[in-house]
């Protein structure tokens, strides 16, 4: 069964079940590219929809609406975020004219709904989408504010991720803290390190991305609502705007504020270059740890070696039992899509011309699918790759004390000259440092025994304290060379 809507431009039949009118069915037509729409970010609507119940309440506060109709859009705008009504938004996420199309989709449904609630079925003669739902408010302002809320939601989200991948790191920290290895520099040997240490590393990086991310989460809170069209406020009535920030905190249990400047805050997008911006900055250290441990655990037995990673799938259609690291290349490939995603956004910020930025349909997508690739692939990671990933003690130790590198050692003690004539005698022979440094009478035995300690060697303060400097350096027992 259909039903018949009407516009400016014509009459369109639409399904009986639909909710959503017919500029959403024109907007369907015009924009069908991508086959990925707002059912993609159902918090997103979510907040659109918060942000109409909200207005409705202020306008009914005010006197500018009428009290049923207010409650009516509440009601309708409370199954909305229930989830109830996630199939009658059938836009493309990229669309032309700013959000306008998306902003409708909601006004229709929920005045729809309305309807069908004060009057028995679908239709505007009680509730209309323009004259009641969007009441004292414009896509210009509705979008971005409906946007910056949905960050400060996907922020939560992907914080919790990363507390998971926190607690792993940490973990493995102290499971690998006496696990001594080779550290590598330019992809070659340097000099020993614990596991620890390098996990250390890891932890730190991720702990200092979640305060910057934190730091963002407050900048979610300043939002555009009551800005209207260009930044006037025009079409907004008296007391509006103070209670509509009132009540979309209580609705959301979001505290938002009004911007300090309409219209800076619809010409510029610059929040989202910061919240991008972050979210590559994680990407970028997380594809780094995926790739270390694609390196580390290479082999198993013409590579490095020095880890294990759970094997969670068979990697080969040709060679058995090869095992692929498939959860680190899974984190390298989102990461690679969150830096092609910043950088769609940046240029879309920078596209922005005069009054308002027209471009953010495509940051909102870009953002949104960056939060919810890096929440999800973090989980998976820190579940399936890093809580069980093993030491192989031996193979590490034994890089450890065979690199040419242990020379630095020499290079305290006796100077860099000394040290680098030790490192091409033990190159020649294929001699371990300290096997060099003894044959050619630079060291006792024993004493190289207690210097070319590779743990000793991971503790600058102990180190420091056992190889005392000589300046003049330390005359050969014997002319070795």
């Amino acid at each position: 069964m259909m039903r018949r809507e009407t516009d400016a431009l014509g009459d369109l039949l639409l399904t009986e079940n639909a909710y959503y009118g017919i500029q959403t069915e024109r907007a369907r037509k015009n924009f069908d590219i991508s086959g990925q729409t707002y059912e993609r970010f159902p918090d997103f609507i979510w907040c659109i929809a918060a942000i109409k119940k909200a207005a409705a309440l202020a306008n009914a506060r005010t006197g500018a609406l009428d009290k049923e109709i207010a409650d009516a859009i509440g009601q309708a705008a409370d199954e909305i975020m229930s989830g109830k009504m996630k199939d009658q938004f059938p836009i493309d996420i990229f669309q032309g004219g700013g959000g306008t199309s998306i902003n409708m989709n909601v006004n229709e449904v929920i005045a729809n709904r309305a309807n069908e609630l004060l009057m028995g079925e679908k239709g505007y003669s009680r509730v209309h989408p323009n004259t009641h739902v969007n009441m004292c408010q414009s896509t210009n302002d509705v979008i971005p504010s409906a946007i910056k809320m949905t960050c400060h939601i996907y922020l939560k989200k992907l914080i919790k991720s990363i507390d998971v991948l926190e607690q792993a790191l940490r973990i493995k920290t102290d499971e690998f803290k006496d696990v001594v290895k080779l550290g590598r520099t330019c992809l070659q040997d340097a000099v020993p390190i614990t596991l620890g240490q390098e996990f250390s590393g890891y932890l730190g990086f991720i702990m200092r991305q979640k305060q910057t991310l934190e730091n963002l989460m407050d900048t979610c809170l300043d939002i555009p609502l009551g800005a209207t069209a260009i930044g006037t406020g025009i079409g907004t009535v008296p007391g509006y705007v103070e209670n509509v920030y009132m009540f979309l905190s209580d609705i959301t249990g979001i505290p938002v504020r009004k911007e300090k400047n309409y219209f800076d805050a619809l010409q510029n997008g610059d929040f989202y270059i910061y919240v991008s911006t972050g979210l590559k900055a994680l990407a970028t250290g997380l594809s780094k740890m995926a790739t270390d441990f694609r390196l580390l655990s290479s082999g198993p037995r013409a590579g490095i070696n020095e880890i294990n990673l759970p094997a969670v799938q068979p990697g080969s259609s040709i060679m058995p039992g090869k095992v692929n690291p498939v959860m680190p290349e899974l984190v390298n490939q989102v990461c690679y899509q969150v830096c092609g995603n910043d950088l769609a956004v940046t240029m879309a910020v920078e596209g922005g011309e005069l009054d308002l930025n027209v471009w953010e349909p495509v940051i909102a997508k870009c953002l949104f699918e960056s939060f919810m690739l890096l929440a999800n692939s973090i989980l998976l990671f820190s579940e399936k790759c890093v809580m069980g990933i093993t030491a192989n003690k031996e193979r590490c130790r034994t890089y450890a004390v065979s690199s040419l590198a242990l020379s630095t050692v020499i290079a305290a003690r006796a100077g860099y000259k000394t040290g680098s004539r030790v490192a091409e005698y033990a190159s020649e022979r294929n001699l371990s440092i300290k096997e060099a440094a003894v044959e050619m009478n630079i060291l006792a035995a024993e004493e190289a025994e207690k210097l070319f300690d590779p743990m000793l060697l991971t503790d600058s303060e102990k180190s420091g304290k056992e190889i005392p400097k000589d300046i003049h350096g330390i005359p050969e027992r014997s002319g070795n060379s």
